[in-house]
């Protein structure tokens, strides 16, 4: 069956998507469509007022504004007394100490390349030496460094070079880790000669590690913009400014506007003769301050979003639809239908970015949610926020994600979550109407309920409309897509079921190992498991050559040499992966194919080679070619599936025999470097070891000896007599 293929596999998407600045520019749009959409919830009414002409209304200030010319006299006088603070960089000391590092390390692999050209019998010059590092060193350094020390670096013996190496990099490292200024830099430089007091090496040797370190020298006690700004911006923010308050009574109904009151009115932008470029400056600064804070959550949360450039557009689409949805329902409070504004659907990014990202990320973006909410919904305010509609839309959408964060079921999750958003709105709701000073009869109290429980149901059902467009168009692994996906009746695993049985029954087990050893250590399991159904899937091309398919027949394996048999076993996961990919299954998935294995030893094949030959046999030969796991879960079902297949091949197991297998099979695992590319800890490993150890002693439980069975052991024990 042909899959409808995600944005990723579009040639458009992939141009844009892997573009350096692809990032960037997807916040930028993101700030725009925001600034937009809030702009008209910014600006001030405009009053058609005259000097001296009678109030019809009292008229309060919309903004807090201050007098600028008083306040920025204040502030500069406090910032002209802040003096500039200096600190010592120590992150500039490693760099320079690794630029040495490197350095050497060119100079060893440029080495080791020359010794390639000699085996080849071909000439190369000093000039061309001396290139071949400058090629391979930035411009900065390949320039600064003299092609004589160079040259003598090229030509020093390794043992003499691995003295230099370490002799340069503690100079510099100590040198360094005191201050140094700029103008003391000529000082620190000089001194590099006395540390290099070393007389087992040459003087044009001592000459270069002499230069090398003089230039990776450079001054580390520098202008520390950081703690002078902040003391800047805490003088700054020890001045008192003058400032005409927000929702503070500028003048009475019924009054006369005498020039002062006329000069408020114009300065906080109420009268049609004036414009007021405030409102739009400070929009563009909240926009620009929640795009940078959502970028930078985004960066430091481990997700998809984090390094994902369509998951990171999808966020951004969800973020506009959920803000767009917020403004649609804004615009019903303009036919003075009471409390309608409750109507708006809250929660539907919270829910959508929960089921599809992650819930960590959607109670983050609520609170931005909430933010921009208290602005498309300040009608009637005489600020800019409504902090009612703010809490109503931060408790809804918290609601949300508590409730979706805790399950697994999908369709009648939402339906079910969308109640008990309902049920929150309607507390949170009774709770705002209640605190206020005005007495409030019960039909508004039941007109505010109404609307606090159809927001609820409006986002439930928004969130099941478009979940699916999501799921298909970026290729969302969500829970949903998951629970699909461990389907008996899905095409492949009944391909594996009717094609090598065997293997099905051991990717089930290995899900059940490897389902509860994920969850754990907080990791998601339900991807394990469905993971684990798939990870042989390319055992479905030979399956007869695997042991777990071979019903009473004779093992192919004992007909070919070791290396054939090595080279069937080996293509498996990448025969299962490539499947994986013709049929468009989720890059998870087709990662833990890949990946289970790593770059792992075929050991009884390795040795049966070994016995056979009298040459010795290459190791690499037999080793999966990679890549090694690079998440947490494709590791653990590889550690799941090695124990399933060494448990099963106990004759006798019992708890203790298993749980030293199981851990003899993790330390194998650690040492051999499988687990170098994922984030699996120590304390990690051990508790996936308690865990695979508990769930194999539900499956491989102690008999109980019946009387029949003792009677049949017995008249067995006398037949072998």
């Amino acid at each position: 069956m042909k899959k409808r293929a995600s944005i990723d596999q579009q040639k458009w998407w992939k141009q844009i998507r892997d573009h350096q600045y692809s990032r960037v520019i997807m916040y930028m749009v993101l700030a725009i469509i925001l600034y937009f959409l809030m702009l008209g919830n910014v600006l001030p009414d405009r009053l058609d007022i005259q000097l001296s002409s009678i109030a019809e209304q009292d008229i309060r200030s919309p903004i807090t504004i201050e007098n600028r010319e008083a306040t920025e006299e204040r502030q500069k006088e406090v910032l002209d007394s802040v003096s500039p603070v200096y600190s010592l960089d120590r992150d500039l000391t490693q760099r320079q100490v690794g630029l040495v590092d490197d350095l050497f390390q060119v100079v060893y692999e440029v080495k080791r390349d020359l010794e390639e050209h000699e085996e080849e019998e071909e000439e190369v010059t000093s000039e061309e030496k001396v290139e071949m590092v400058q090629e391979r060193l930035s411009d900065e350094t390949g320039r600064d460094l003299s092609e004589t020390t160079i040259q003598t670096l090229l030509e020093t013996s390794e043992a003499q070079l691995n003295l230099a190496r370490n002799t340069t990099v503690s100079a510099v490292h100590e040198i360094m880790s005191e201050s140094i200024s700029v103008s003391g830099l000529s000082e620190a430089k000089e001194s590099v000669p006395e540390l290099m007091t070393i007389s087992t090496v040459s003087s044009q040797l001592l000459d270069a590690m002499i230069e090398v370190a003089q230039f990776a020298i450079v001054p580390n006690y520098t202008y520390d913009e950081e703690a002078t700004e902040r003391l800047r911006q805490e003088a700054l923010d020890s001045v008192e400014p003058v400032i005409i308050r927000e929702g503070q009574l500028l003048v009475k109904e019924g009054e006369s506007i005498n020039y002062d009151t006329y000069e408020q009115l114009r300065l906080v932008g109420l009268l049609d003769d004036t414009f007021n470029p405030f409102p739009y400056i400070g929009l563009a600064i909240l926009v620009i301050l929640i795009v940078m804070m959502v970028a930078y959550y985004l960066k430091e949360t481990k997700s998809s979003v984090q390094t994902n450039n369509s998951h990171l557009l999808m966020y951004i689409l969800i973020f506009i639809v959920t803000v767009s949805v917020m403004k649609i329902v804004s615009f019903v409070e303009a036919f003075d239908i009471q409390a309608s504004g409750y109507v708006v659907p809250a929660a539907l990014g919270s829910m959508l970015l929960t089921m599809l990202v992650h819930h960590r990320i959607a109670l983050f973006s609520s609170i931005m949610f909430a933010i921009i909410g208290s602005i498309l919904f300040n009608q009637g305010v005489a600020g800019s926020y409504n902090f009612s509609f703010a809490l109503y839309i931060l408790f809804s959408s918290f609601a949300a994600v508590y409730f979706l964060s805790r399950s697994q079921n999908v369709t009648t999750l939402i339906l079910r979550a969308g109640l008990f958003v309902s049920f929150m709105n309607m507390l949170i709701l009774l709770s705002i109407l209640f605190l206020k000073s005005v007495q409030t009869n019960w039909m508004e109290v039941g007109l505010h309920m109404g609307f606090a429980f159809a927001s609820g149901f409006l986002a439930a059902v928004l969130t099941l409309g478009l979940m699916p467009f999501f799921e298909a168009g970026f290729g969302i692994l969500s829970t949903s897509k998951l629970i699909e996906l461990s389907n008996p009746n899905h095409p492949l695993l009944r391909k594996i079921l009717t094609e090598a049985p065997g293997t099905y029954h051991h990717s089930v087990v290995v899900g059940n190992l490897s389902e509860a050893a994920c969850e754990s250590i907080g990791e998601n399991g339900l991807l394990a498991r469905v993971g684990s159904y798939y990870h042989d899937l390319g055992k479905t091309r030979r399956p007869h050559f695997f042991i777990e398919n071979q019903m009473k027949m004779e093992n192919p394996h004992d007909r070919i040499s070791p290396q054939l048999s090595a080279t069937i076993i080996i293509s498996h996961p990448y025969d299962g992966a490539k499947m994986l990919k013709e049929y468009k299954m989720p890059k998870e998935i087709i990662d833990i194919a890949e990946q289970h294995h790593g770059t792992s030893l075929l050991k009884y094949f390795y040795h049966k080679a070994q016995q056979e030959s009298d040459q010795e046999v290459e190791e690499t030969s037999f080793r999966y070619p990679g890549p090694k796991a690079q998440s947490k879960v494709a590791a653990i079902v590889g550690i799941a599936d090695s124990v399933e297949a060494a448990v099963r091949s106990m004759s006798r197991p019992n708890p203790n025999k298993i749980e030293a297998l199981v851990r003899k099979i993790i330390t194998d695992r650690l040492e051999d470097g499988q687990f170098d590319e994922c984030e699996l800890t120590l304390k990690d490993l051990d508790q996936v070891a308690k865990s695979i150890c508990e769930t194999l002693k539900g499956t491989f439980h102690e008999r109980i000896e019946y009387p029949e069975d003792e009677k049949k052991k017995e008249s067995g024990h006398e037949h072998s007599n």
